[in-house]
Protein backbone atom coordinates (compact mmCIF):
# COMPACT_ATOMS: atom_id res chain seq x y z
CA UNK A 1 0.00 0.00 0.00
CA UNK A 2 1.61 3.28 -0.99
CA UNK A 3 0.79 6.65 1.27
CA UNK A 4 0.53 9.92 -0.24
CA UNK A 5 1.47 13.50 1.87
CA UNK A 6 0.06 15.49 4.30
CA UNK A 7 -2.41 18.69 2.35
CA UNK A 8 0.21 21.79 2.38
CA UNK A 9 -2.17 24.01 3.50
CA UNK A 10 -2.49 27.53 5.92
CA UNK A 11 -4.75 29.45 8.15
CA UNK A 12 -5.27 31.46 5.07
CA UNK A 13 -5.80 29.28 2.41
CA UNK A 14 -8.55 30.03 0.14
CA UNK A 15 -8.38 27.60 -2.92
CA UNK A 16 -7.10 24.01 -3.20
CA UNK A 17 -5.57 22.01 -6.05
CA UNK A 18 -6.26 18.45 -5.60
CA UNK A 19 -4.52 15.25 -7.16
CA UNK A 20 -4.94 12.02 -7.68
CA UNK A 21 -2.11 10.61 -6.14
CA UNK A 22 1.47 11.18 -6.19
CA UNK A 23 3.73 9.46 -8.95
CA UNK A 24 6.72 7.61 -8.48
CA UNK A 25 8.58 10.69 -8.59
CA UNK A 26 7.20 12.33 -6.14
CA UNK A 27 6.91 9.21 -3.91
CA UNK A 28 10.42 8.72 -4.01
CA UNK A 29 11.43 12.58 -3.56
CA UNK A 30 8.50 12.92 -0.99
CA UNK A 31 7.90 16.20 -3.01
CA UNK A 32 4.28 17.22 -4.97
CA UNK A 33 4.68 17.32 -8.53
CA UNK A 34 8.48 16.61 -8.50
CA UNK A 35 8.92 14.55 -12.43
CA UNK A 36 10.71 17.25 -14.35
CA UNK A 37 8.34 16.82 -17.22
CA UNK A 38 4.90 17.18 -15.16
CA UNK A 39 4.19 21.03 -16.01
CA UNK A 40 2.05 21.66 -12.17
CA UNK A 41 4.72 24.08 -11.24
CA UNK A 42 5.03 26.15 -14.44
CA UNK A 43 1.63 26.24 -14.50
CA UNK A 44 0.87 27.29 -11.48
CA UNK A 45 3.78 29.65 -11.56
CA UNK A 46 2.17 31.40 -14.48
CA UNK A 47 -1.21 31.67 -12.97
CA UNK A 48 0.55 33.26 -9.89
CA UNK A 49 2.24 35.70 -12.11
CA UNK A 50 5.61 33.89 -10.45
CA UNK A 51 6.93 32.37 -13.52
CA UNK A 52 10.28 31.20 -11.94
CA UNK A 53 8.21 29.28 -9.15
CA UNK A 54 9.89 25.50 -11.19
CA UNK A 55 13.28 26.54 -10.48
CA UNK A 56 13.14 27.50 -6.71
CA UNK A 57 13.86 25.30 -4.05
CA UNK A 58 10.47 22.84 -3.00
CA UNK A 59 10.52 24.36 0.09
CA UNK A 60 10.51 27.67 -1.13
CA UNK A 61 7.64 26.77 -3.81
CA UNK A 62 5.62 25.49 -0.93
CA UNK A 63 5.94 28.89 0.73
CA UNK A 64 5.47 31.04 -2.19
CA UNK A 65 2.16 29.08 -2.85
CA UNK A 66 0.55 29.29 0.48
CA UNK A 67 1.41 33.17 0.61
CA UNK A 68 -1.08 33.02 -2.18
CA UNK A 69 -3.53 31.32 -0.81
CA UNK A 70 -3.15 28.47 -2.44
CA UNK A 71 -3.30 24.71 -1.35
CA UNK A 72 -1.95 21.41 -2.61
CA UNK A 73 -3.44 17.88 -1.71
CA UNK A 74 -4.10 15.00 -3.39
CA UNK A 75 -8.13 13.17 -3.49
CA UNK A 76 -6.22 9.98 -2.39
CA UNK A 77 -4.32 9.06 0.93
CA UNK A 78 -3.86 5.67 -0.19
CA UNK A 79 -3.68 2.83 -3.20
CA UNK A 80 -2.06 0.53 -3.91
CA UNK A 81 -0.70 0.91 -7.50
CA UNK A 82 2.12 -0.15 -10.54
CA UNK A 83 4.25 3.13 -11.78
CA UNK A 84 2.68 6.08 -12.12
CA UNK A 85 -0.73 6.12 -13.94
CA UNK A 86 -3.75 6.84 -12.72
CA UNK A 87 -5.27 4.75 -14.53
CA UNK A 88 -3.04 1.71 -12.56
CA UNK A 89 -4.71 2.82 -9.05
CA UNK A 90 -6.54 0.04 -6.87
CA UNK A 91 -8.08 -0.07 -3.72
CA UNK A 92 -7.62 3.83 -3.13
CA UNK A 93 -8.59 5.33 0.05
CA UNK A 94 -9.50 8.76 0.30
CA UNK A 95 -8.08 11.27 2.36
CA UNK A 96 -10.58 12.75 4.97
CA UNK A 97 -11.92 16.07 3.76
CA UNK A 98 -14.05 16.73 6.36
CA UNK A 99 -11.01 17.85 8.32
CA UNK A 100 -9.75 20.93 6.01
CA UNK A 101 -11.92 23.07 7.34
CA UNK A 102 -9.85 22.81 10.72
CA UNK A 103 -6.82 23.53 8.45
CA UNK A 104 -8.09 26.13 6.00
CA UNK A 105 -11.15 27.51 7.55
CA UNK A 106 -11.00 30.39 4.55
CA UNK A 107 -11.26 27.47 2.18
CA UNK A 108 -13.97 28.06 -0.80
CA UNK A 109 -12.52 26.71 -3.60
CA UNK A 110 -11.37 23.51 -4.78
CA UNK A 111 -9.55 22.49 -7.94
CA UNK A 112 -8.64 19.25 -9.44
CA UNK A 113 -6.37 18.18 -11.68
CA UNK A 114 -6.81 16.41 -14.24
CA UNK A 115 -10.23 14.17 -14.60
CA UNK A 116 -9.13 10.99 -12.01
CA UNK A 117 -8.96 13.50 -9.04
CA UNK A 118 -12.12 15.53 -11.00
CA UNK A 119 -14.25 12.61 -9.87
CA UNK A 120 -13.85 13.54 -6.42
CA UNK A 121 -15.90 17.37 -7.77
CA UNK A 122 -19.67 16.32 -6.93
CA UNK A 123 -18.65 15.53 -3.16
CA UNK A 124 -16.50 18.16 -2.32
CA UNK A 125 -19.31 20.42 -4.03
CA UNK A 126 -21.43 18.84 -1.80
CA UNK A 127 -20.12 19.67 0.95
CA UNK A 128 -20.24 23.17 -0.45
CA UNK A 129 -17.28 24.50 -2.27
CA UNK A 130 -16.83 25.84 -5.84
CA UNK A 131 -14.90 23.45 -7.78
CA UNK A 132 -13.22 23.70 -11.02
CA UNK A 133 -11.63 20.48 -12.79
CA UNK A 134 -8.32 21.32 -14.64
CA UNK A 135 -6.60 19.53 -16.90
CA UNK A 136 -4.19 16.99 -16.08
CA UNK A 137 -0.81 18.68 -15.95
CA UNK A 138 0.98 15.17 -16.16
CA UNK A 139 3.35 14.59 -18.84
CA UNK A 140 0.68 12.08 -19.55
CA UNK A 141 -1.49 14.60 -20.37
CA UNK A 142 -0.51 15.93 -24.23
CA UNK A 143 -3.33 16.21 -25.67
CA UNK A 144 -3.32 19.83 -24.84
CA UNK A 145 -0.38 22.28 -24.95
CA UNK A 146 1.23 23.99 -22.44
CA UNK A 147 -0.36 27.68 -23.49
CA UNK A 148 -3.86 25.88 -23.68
CA UNK A 149 -3.86 24.19 -20.36
CA UNK A 150 -2.37 27.50 -18.93
CA UNK A 151 -5.58 29.01 -20.14
CA UNK A 152 -7.75 27.28 -18.27
CA UNK A 153 -5.36 27.09 -15.15
CA UNK A 154 -5.97 30.40 -14.90
CA UNK A 155 -9.39 30.03 -13.80
CA UNK A 156 -8.21 28.94 -10.45
CA UNK A 157 -8.11 32.56 -9.20
CA UNK A 158 -11.24 33.74 -10.85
Amino acid sequence: MLRGFPPVVAAQTHTLILGSFPGEASLAATQYYAHPRNQFWRLLGAVLDEPSLHELPYEERLTRVLAHGIGIWDVLDACHREGSLDSAIRHAQPNDFDSLREHAPLLRKVCFNGKTAGRFAPVIGAAGYATLVLPSSSPANAMLSFDQKLRLWRDILT
